[in-house]
């Protein structure tokens, strides 16, 4: 499919990089597509960013047939630009598009009209160390009608934000809470689909255990409240006596790429990681015995987020004495040089530009 590429009349004035909050600024360029049943994919564009129009009958408006994906664009030392691992992205996001019912998109014509894109808002990504360019993926339901069924007409898009480092001051470890009254999902449902439900749905948990005084939530499993699942919007791993264990993709918990690529690169090193389920009570018993001696968390954003505080009913987990661990710190150097181009690739995780 051709891609037509629309000119942007006033290009906008770029933030300073040193003040850059995530999610806030947006590059000058967006691509899109639509799709039509009976057509397919159609009406390839780099436009310049700004609204979009559709109907209030839109169907994702009213039944939430969406999903959406997030990766990040570097500029490394030399002046190039490279990805990190996008090809997982759109594999991901096409499990989720069958998820959701949504029509599967050519992975290969998405890796290059994302290429396109990052070339024309180049001087965008910022090179300031821990910046880079948020991508961010999605495609909607668009057809107008009121009715629960599969939609006919979908908008795919990607839009791009400069960010600023996650750890601004530097990182610090959180404090997580275990959730043990709202659920993020069940089996069955839709836990291993990016789509934004997943994600409202977690908000009122959210709320609740910040006015408790911890950052996060470590969610349980949606039938028996007792299996741990992720941490947030992010996978979670512990180092229980030499091993690394982290829970095993059961359908209700996201494939993360960070996730899958912290896995890889543990083997590499020849340490030993288990995929597994995981009780609570298994956790806080391996706590009391002295056995755990990192826990982390594993996503786009952060890449690697420890974890030093874990309040489980009245009983706060407290591990590494609240400091970052010595594989929280060498995993988030190593991803972060292999990203940045500061460091070789020896997994070949990389796509440049």
């Amino acid at each position: 499919m051709e891609i037509k590429i629309v000119k942007a009349a006033n290009p906008k004035e770029k933030p300073e990089e040193d003040s850059l909050i995530f999610g806030v600024e947006f590059t000058d360029y967006m691509f899109e597509m639509d799709y039509t049943e009976g057509i397919g994919w159609h009406d390839a564009v780099i436009k310049p960013y700004g609204p979009i129009e559709i109907m209030p009958s839109a169907m994702v408006l009213h039944y939430a047939q969406e999903v959406f994906e997030g990766l990040k664009a570097y500029k490394t030392p030399a002046g190039e630009i490279q990805l990190f691992r996008p090809d997982e992205n759109f594999k991901r996001m096409n499990r989720s598009n069958a998820r959701m019912c949504i029509p599967q998109i050519d992975e290969n014509f998405l890796l290059e009209a994302l290429k396109a894109l990052v070339k024309m808002d180049e001087s965008w990504i910022p090179k300031s160390p821990g910046t880079s360019l948020y991508i961010r993926p999605f495609v909607f339901a668009t057809d107008p009608f009121i009715g629960v069924r599969v939609s006919k007409r979908y908008k795919f898009m990607i839009i791009m934000s400069p960010v600023g480092s996650y750890y601004k001051g530097g990182m610090v470890p959180s404090r997580i809470y275990v959730e043990s009254e709202f659920a993020r999902t069940v089996r069955g449902g839709t836990g291993e689909a990016k789509c934004g439900g997943n994600y409202a749905g977690g908000l009122a948990a959210q709320q609740k255990v910040h006015e408790m005084g911890f950052e996060q939530i470590l969610w349980l499993d949606g039938e028996k409240r007792q299996y741990i699942e992720e941490v947030g919007t992010s996978n979670v791993f512990f180092l229980i006596d030499g091993v690394f264990v982290t829970p095993s993709l059961e359908g209700t918990i996201l494939n993360g790429i960070t996730r899958k690529s912290v896995i890889e690169l543990l083997k590499h090193w020849g340490e030993t990681v288990e995929e597994r389920r995981i009780t609570i009570d298994e956790l806080y018993q391996a706590y009391q015995q002295g056995k755990i001696t990192e826990a982390f968390a594993t996503g786009t954003a952060a890449v690697i987020a420890p974890i030093g505080t874990l309040g489980w009913k009245d009983v706060e987990m407290t591990f590494n004495d609240g400091k970052i661990g010595e594989y929280s710190q060498k995993i988030y150097d190593t991803l972060y040089d292999v990203q940045t181009g500061n460091n070789e690739d020896p997994l070949n995780w990389i796509v440049k530009l």
